[in-house]
């Protein structure tokens, strides 16, 4: 007869809590075999995923620097910058219709102040203070002041530059030639109705009844014009548009500008201004004919100039008339057809 309290002989059965026990140990055992294993599973997890992450970089920036070498611009800061300005342009049209006049002002001046200081390089004579100051003058009289008013201060601003620089001139006492006197006036009054002029026209258009859209709308056909040439010309181009002023302008950019801007331009007519679709294209079609002309007109004062871009205020797309050169011709084609087609609309 065996004492209750002996302990079990090797036969008899385990207890329910030593049956535990054991299976804590073994459990925990396993535990530590398999967290070595596990450890090692997942470092190779995640080195995988750095080498796919650092490859699809180097192949990323390995086609961003072949688009830089072809088109002198880099691809992600002028996306960024891009979409940046895009966002300001659409807060300030859509939802505060006079937030776009300071937006608009800004962009003149700037565009003044680097185009100025580009002719002073080449050796002009230009007179940035009098033209920042006459410049706003003009741009703001668009917006707040009536039609002839508007033309009575351009014509003002003109003449008070023309005397600015003729009275400094004569005060310098340098022995300049007649002729490039002569090329310095010009250049004056050039400045002004090439920017202060031109980006007050986008505000006269602004101030009209659903103007907003209108120029949102042809901002958007410029810039799907800039687009289409971009990838169509990176893509497929090949021939050359203007070699001696724009090196890089293809005719397949041209013709993938044309296809671009004739779908915004139905688009946004359809959808925004409230136009026939064949008012739409032709829309599209006006505004890339004046995009090009002010792209390769700026390219060629640019060549001109001996520059590459009027300055490094925007990187990835170079100065502020780098991206305006395009937009200022086009309010001219744009606040055409708002005249002419509003009243059929109308009807």
């Amino acid at each position: 007869m065996t004492d209750s309290s002996d302990p079990p002989r090797g036969d008899e059965p385990a207890s329910p809590q030593t049956r535990r026990e054991a299976g804590d140990v073994r459990r925990s055992a396993d535990a530590h075999e398999s967290e070595p294993a596990l450890q090692a599973h997942l470092r190779a997890a995640r080195s995988e995923l750095e080498s796919q992450v650092a490859q699809a970089r180097a192949d990323f920036e390995e086609a961003n620097e072949r688009i830089k070498e072809r088109t002198g611009r880099d691809l992600i800061v002028a996306t960024l910058i891009g979409l940046a300005i895009g966002i300001a342009l659409l807060g300030s049209l859509i939802f505060v219709k006079w937030a776009f006049v300071p937006f608009a002002l800004a962009a003149a001046l700037l565009a003044i102040f680097e185009f100025g200081r580009a002719l002073i390089a080449s050796g002009r004579r230009v007179d940035l203070v009098p033209q920042l100051i006459v410049g706003t003058a003009v741009v703001l009289s668009a917006y707040f002041a009536d039609a002839w008013l508007h033309w009575v201060v351009l014509f003002v601003a003109l003449a008070f530059l023309v005397v600015w620089r003729l009275v400094a001139q004569m005060a310098s006492h340098d022995g300049r030639t007649y002729a490039k006197v002569l090329g310095d006036v010009l250049l004056a009054a050039f400045l002004q109705l090439y920017v202060a002029f031109l980006a007050s026209l986008c505000l006269v258009l602004l101030s009209k009844d659903g103007g907003e859209w209108w120029v949102l709308a042809f901002i958007i056909v410029a810039v799907a014009v800039d687009t289409g040439a971009y990838v169509a010309g990176i893509s497929f181009g090949k021939h050359p548009m203007a070699p001696r002023i724009s090196p890089k302008k293809t005719w397949e950019g041209f013709a993938g500008a044309a296809v671009a801007a004739t779908i915004a331009g139905v688009l946004v007519g359809l959808f925004m201004l409230g136009l026939d679709w064949w008012m739409g294209a032709v829309f599209g079609i006006l505004i890339l004919a004046t995009a090009t002309v002010g792209d390769l007109g700026e390219s060629m004062i640019k060549r001109d100039l001996g520059i590459k871009d009027m300055s490094s205020w925007l990187p990835g797309h170079g100065g502020v008339l780098d991206r305006l050169d395009s937009i200022l011709l086009s309010v001219v084609a744009a606040l055409t057809l708002y005249y002419l087609f509003t009243p059929l609309v109308a009807s």
